[in-house]
């Protein structure tokens, strides 16, 4: 039996990288959405005049930036093509950058942008962008306009987790990892794909039967490791263990 996808991303980004799935998997597999993080805009915009470029590294970001009635006239950089395409529906100038900070800082400082930068951020954040650009001589600012509040899995979650078959979960963060590991408890074996070494460093090594890392930080590549992960499942339930 194939095993049931978690999926724990908040929101419509969730419920749309659930409805990738389903659609490129055929129905061949049973997806059910949990999220592990609520997004709640918070705290307020900077005075605007003085900034010269933007910088978003979730599409989260983007969403509380127009929310608050942030200008879209200013060159702006995505830390990754989802991010960026957020914000080029909201009517920016934006330029995708790899896909993940040191990426995105690569490419800022390459790139001469003209300072100083805004970095728009929740209140958790995996590298300190602004931090990061001002000492190496790009004056960067940042703004905290969204929380990433944790949730409960829900209760159709935890049955899935007490059951014998396979539950395979993408994670797309080290704190989704944390969140999660520190929830779930049952028999289920557990299947994860990590969005990055970070995140599946976070995985406990005890607590899953197999782990498949992202060949890139984003969810194209996220696909391509469930999709493996499926294979490896399939191939051991025909009982073939050939390399």
């Amino acid at each position: 039996m194939a095993p049931t996808i978690l999926i724990t991303r908040p929101g419509r980004v969730g419920a749309e990288f659930a409805e990738r799935l389903e659609a490129q998997l055929d129905g061949d597999v049973t997806v059910v959405l949990s999220p592990l993080m609520r997004i709640e805009h918070c705290g307020a915009l900077p005075q605007m005049a003085g900034y010269r470029t933007l910088i978003f590294t979730s599409r989260h970001g983007v969403e509380a930036y127009v929310a608050k009635g942030g200008r879209c006239d200013l060159p702006a950089f995505g830390v990754g093509e989802a991010t960026a395409q957020a914000a080029r529906e909201a009517g920016m100038n934006v330029t995708a950058c790899g896909g993940d900070a040191r990426d995105l800082i690569a490419q800022l400082l390459s790139a001469g942008v003209t300072a100083p930068c805004l970095h728009l951020r929740g209140t958790h954040a995996a590298s300190d962008i602004a931090t990061l650009l001002s000492s190496a001589g790009l004056e960067t600012d940042e703004a905290v306009i969204y929380r990433q509040l944790p949730e409960p899995l829900t209760q159709v979650a935890r049955t899935i987790l007490a059951g014998a078959e396979p539950v395979l979960v993408p994670l797309f963060s080290p704190r989704s990892a944390r969140l999660f590991f520190g929830q779930a408890c049952g028999a289920a074996p557990l299947l994860v794909a990590a969005i990055s070494r970070n995140a599946a460093a976070a995985v406990p090594d005890d607590r899953v039967a197999a782990i498949e890392i992202a060949h890139a930080p984003s969810a194209d590549a996220m696909l391509d490791a469930i999709k493996k992960l499926l294979d490896k499942t399939k191939r051991l339930e025909g009982g073939n263990t050939a390399k």
